[in-house]
């Protein structure tokens, strides 16, 4: 979509307003702590890779969602679209709570993927860094005499 007056491409701002009217207006898609959550990641490092994950997973909802209303066309026929909605509400219905699972455990996974990645790449730094002196950076060996000696003093209390 373009201005008319500008040809400035406002598709994104058109969409993002159809979005806010629809939360306004009926039952939200989006919860309150969700919307929070995703503001916090505007300006983030990983900002980016939030909505490269929110795309994938939406791309791969609609593509699961065409494949069971294909596979309902095949069994009852294409006569009736409501018999299609009908019977979609009931699987959601009925699927919900193993879908539930489902993500969730599929959102813990992406969890700990996540933090290992943060690992890796502070490990990565800290031995790419480790020969430069950078204020407030402990090398990787002072930071294991630091860990050593802590033990030690814990050692000698008990």
């Amino acid at each position: 979509m373009l201005d008319a007056k500008t040809s400035e491409d406002i598709t994104r701002s058109i969409l993002l307003q159809i979005i806010l009217e629809e939360e306004a207006a009926g039952i939200p898609l989006f919860t309150t702590d969700l919307l929070a959550q995703m503001i916090r990641f505007y300006g983030h490092a990983m900002q980016g890779v939030l909505g490269k994950y929110l795309e994938t997973n939406i791309k791969s909802f609609v593509d699961f969602q065409k494949k069971l209303q294909e596979q309902s066309q095949q069994l009852y026929g294409e006569s009736n679209s409501q018999v299609h909605a009908d019977m979609w509400s009931q699987f959601m219905n009925f699927q919900g709570p193993a879908m539930q699972t489902m993500m969730a455990t599929y959102m813990e996974q992406s969890r700990k993927m996540l933090h290992q990645m943060q690992d890796q790449l502070k490990t990565q730094t800290r031995t790419l860094f480790t020969g430069l002196p950078l204020p407030g950076f402990q090398a990787d060996a002072e930071i294991r005499r630091e860990s050593a000696d802590s033990q030690r003093e814990t050692d000698v209390e008990r």
